[in-house]
């Protein structure tokens, strides 16, 4: 085998190891993105918990192939970034962000989530959806509030109570 292969093999292991590793993986055209403008695409990525990288089609579609998945192949056509999220919505939400941010020089083509693959309606549906923190926080408020809600009850009765019993004491004392 020729070292060149080899190498080929440990790329497709990297990025097959990274499609299992993420909650969320992001296909994109990239095309007439200005260094400059990788560069802070990166960097945006980064600062939501994701990684945006370029890889050949060829290595991507095998690595996809080998977990069982051949839905990618039509996309793995032209220039083609791959953005693994961390959660099953932050690289959607970074993507289409993006798309809108460059002015179509980022064309959403598909997305991994869940084991599925995942078309462009479905990667705007899922940039929509708030984050898996936003609704751990939406549940817990919603599990504090009634908590809250008897404790202000239970502070008025007595609050109320201890008005009454002090009304009562004036009025004996006049």
């Amino acid at each position: 085998m020729s070292a060149n292969f080899e190498a080929k093999k440990v790329v497709v292991q990297e990025i097959t190891d990274k499609i299992k590793a993420a909650k969320s993986v992001v296909l994109v055209d990239y095309n007439k993105l200005t260094v400059k403008e990788v560069s802070e695409l990166r960097s945006k990525c980064k600062k939501a918990g994701c990684e945006y990288k370029v890889y050949k089609n060829t290595l991507v579609r095998k690595a996809f192939n080998d977990l069982g998945f051949t839905d990618f192949d039509a996309d793995l056509n032209g220039p083609t970034a791959v953005t693994f999220g961390t959660d099953e919505t932050n690289a959607a939400k970074v993507m289409t962000a993006a798309a809108k941010d460059y002015d179509g020089k980022i064309v959403l083509k598909s997305a991994f989530v869940d084991n599925a693959y995942v078309d462009k309606k479905g990667i705007k549906a899922l940039s929509d959806m708030p984050s898996r923190e936003e609704l751990i926080a939406k549940m817990l408020g919603s599990i504090n509030a009634p908590a809250t809600n008897i404790a202000g009850v239970l502070n008025n009765v007595v609050s109320g109570l201890v008005r009454v019993i002090n009304a009562i004491a004036q009025q004996k004392q006049a």
